[in-house]
C-alpha cells in the first residue's frame, strides 16, 4: 500500500512538474524552486458556468488546468456583451503574471460543461517559498522583456474606487415627502398595524401601511421608560443620526421619527425577505456561494459607514434583513458610533459570540472590531453556529481570549474561506485583514472573492441567490409570529427626547 502512494505521489509530482516547465514564465526556475511550487500548488474545484477569474479585477493568484476545460470571455469597446475568444484545456495555464505584479486580469474565465480542476498557487506564496521577483530577476528577467507594451498598463496597480454615497432615489424622496407631513407625536392617525415583525427588550417592530394606499414600512416602537431605565439616551441618539444621514444601499434607509409620551419610533424601510438568521436556522448553514453573496454585501456596508467615520459593533445573522431583491441590508444600529480616525472608543457592547478580544479586555477598539465580527459572520454562515460558544458569557469570552489560531475548523469550511476567517479574527487588531494599510479593499481582493461580482453587488444587478418569492408589499410570512403587546409603558415625560 505504501508503494502504491508513494509511486501515485511521484508520479502526481513528475506531471505537476511538467506542466510548470511548459509555463514561459517559470521555465528557466532552478529545479529545486519548480519543485517548491509543486509543494505548494493547491488543487481547486468550479462547477459549470462558475467565474474563475472576472475581467478587470486584480489578480494574485496563477491556475494550471489539471482536469477539464474553461471558457475564455471578453469585454471590449466594439463587443459590449463577452465574446467568446478561446477555450483552455488540461495542461494549459492562465494568470502567471499575477505571480510577479498587480495584474489586472483581462478577460473572464468561466468553468466549461463538467467543471474543471485547477492547479492554484498565490503570489503570498510563492514569494515566502520561491522567492519574490527581485530576488528571482535573473530567472524572469528574459519573460519580463517578452511582455507587449500594451500589456504592461496592466501592471499598474490600479486606483480603487471608493464607494460613493447613493444620490437619493426618486422613491425615497418621494416617501419622505410623503411621511413629512404626518403629526410628529401620531404616527398612528395615517398608519395602521398589519403585523410584527420582530419584539426586544426596547420594544417593537411592526409592519405598518399607509391608510389607504399599498404602502408599508417598518416602524420600530422604543420605550422610552426602557431607555431611561438603561441609560441608553445616547445610543438611540446616535442611531437615529448615523442612520438619517445614511446613503448605501447595503444600510436600512429612515424616513422620518415620531414620539409620544411612551415611546420613540423610527419609521424605517420595510425588508420582507426576512432575517437571514431564521433563513440560517432553517437551512441549517449557507453554501460557499450564498455565503459570500451575504458577506459582500456587509463588507459593502462596511466599506460605506467606515469611510464616514461609523464603526457598527453589532454584527450578527439577527441584524441583517433581506430586501424584496434579496439583498442585504444591514439594521439595528443602537450600538453604532461615530469616531474620528485613529480614535479608540471604550464602551463594553456587542453579542458575546461575535465580540472582539480587545473589548472584553477592555483595550479600547476602533473599526478593526467589525472586521473581527466578520470572520465571526463568514464562520457561522457556512456551519451554522459561531466558532466560539460557550455554557455562559464568560465561557463565551474564555474561548474568544484563546484565540481563532489553534482552532480546528470543520470540514465544511475549505481552504479560502478558513483562510479569509484566520485572518480577520487575528488576535492583534492590528495585524486584522481589512485593518492593513490597504484596508477593505484587502477583503475583496482575498482568494476566496476571485471572480466575485462587486461591480454587479454595488450596481445591485447581481442576481440575489436569497431573493424569495412576495405576493406584495403586505406579505410578512418570512416572519415568526409574535402576540400582541398588551403592556403599555409609564409615560416618560424626563425631555430627553426633544430632537425626535
Amino acid at each position: 500500500f505504501q508503494n502504491i502512494m508513494r509511486r501515485t505521489a511521484e508520479t502526481r509530482h513528475e506531471q505537476y512538474r511538467s506542466f510548470l516547465r511548459s509555463v514561459s514564465l517559470l521555465a528557466d526556475l532552478p529545479d529545486d524552486k519548480l519543485s517548491k511550487i509543486v509543494d505548494c500548488l493547491e488543487v481547486e474545484y468550479y462547477d459549470k458556468g462558475e467565474y474563475v477569474i472576472r475581467q478587470g479585477e486584480e489578480g494574485s493568484t496563477f491556475y494550471i488546468i489539471a482536469q477539464g476545460k474553461v471558457k475564455v470571455t471578453q469585454t471590449t469597446e466594439a463587443h459590449k456583451p463577452p465574446q467568446i475568444i478561446n477555450t483552455l484545456q488540461k495542461g494549459d495555464y492562465f494568470g502567471e503574471k499575477a505571480l510577479i505584479s498587480d495584474d489586472l486580469r483581462s478577460a473572464n474565465i468561466i468553468a466549461d460543461e463538467n467543471g474543471v480542476e485547477c492547479l492554484v498557487i498565490d503570489r503570498e506564496t510563492f514569494d515566502h517559498t520561491v522567492g519574490n521577483f527581485n530576488e528571482l530577476q535573473k530567472h524572469l528577467q528574459g519573460y519580463v522583456a517578452t511582455l507587449d507594451r500594451d500589456d504592461k498598463k496592466r501592471h499598474i496597480k490600479k486606483s480603487v474606487s471608493r464607494q460613493k454615497s447613493m444620490p437619493l432615489s426618486p422613491d425615497f424622496l418621494q416617501l419622505k415627502d410623503m411621511v413629512s407631513v404626518f403629526p410628529p407625536s401620531k404616527p398612528f392617525d395615517l398608519l395602521e398595524v398589519v403585523a410584527t415583525l420582530g419584539v426586544g427588550g426596547f420594544g417593537r417592530v411592526e409592519l405598518v401601511k399607509v391608510k389607504d394606499e399599498d404602502i408599508t414600512f417598518a416602524l420600530k416602537i422604543i420605550k422610552k421608560k426602557h431607555v431611561v431605565e438603561n441609560r441608553q439616551e445616547e445610543h438611540i441618539h446616535s442611531e437615529r443620526r448615523i442612520l438619517a444621514e445614511a446613503r448605501s444601499p447595503f444600510v436600512v434607509k429612515l424616513y422620518r421619527t415620531f414620539k409620544d409620551e411612551k415611546y420613540v419610533y423610527m419609521l424605517l424601510e420595510a425588508c420582507l425577505g426576512g432575517e437571514i438568521w431564521s433563513l440560517l436556522r432553517d437551512r441549517g448553514s449557507f453554501d460557499e456561494p450564498t455565503a459570500k453573496f451575504c458577506v459582500g454585501c456587509v463588507t459593502e456596508a462596511f466599506e460605506y459607514l467606515h469611510r464616514k467615520g461609523v464603526l457598527y459593533r453589532d454584527l450578527k445573522p439577527e441584524n441583517l434583513m433581506l430586501d424584496t431583491e434579496g439583498y442585504i441590508k444591514l439594521v439595528d444600529f443602537g450600538f453604532a458610533k461615530k469616531i474620528r480616525s485613529g480614535q479608540k472608543t471604550w464602551t463594553f457592547c456587542g453579542t458575546p459570540e461575535y465580540v472582539a478580544p480587545e473589548i472584553i479586555l477592555n483595550k479600547g477598539h476602533n473599526f478593526s472590531v467589525d472586521f473581527w465580527a466578520l470572520g465571526i459572520l463568514v464562520f457561522e454562515l457556512l456551519t451554522g453556529s459561531p466558532p466560539f460558544s460557550g455554557s455562559d458569557q464568560m465561557m463565551t469570552y474564555t474561548f474568544i481570549l484563546k484565540g481563532i489560531e489553534k482552532m480546528d475548523f470543520p470540514k465544511k469550511i475549505s481552504k479560502r474561506p478558513e483562510d479569509l476567517i484566520r485572518k480577520l479574527c487575528r488576535r492583534n487588531p492590528a495585524e486584522r485583514l481589512g485593518n492593513l494599510k490597504n484596508g477593505i479593499t484587502d477583503i475583496k481582493k482575498h482568494r476566496w472573492f476571485n471572480g466575485f461580482n462587486w461591480e454587479g453587488l454595488k450596481a445591485r444587478t447581481l442576481p440575489s441567490p436569497l431573493r424569495r418569492q412576495l405576493s406584495g408589499p403586505t406579505d410578512y410570512s418570512y416572519f415568526d409570529n409574535y402576540p400582541p403587546d398588551e403592556d403599555s409603558p409609564p409615560d416618560e415625560l424626563s425631555g430627553w427626547d426633544v430632537d425626535f
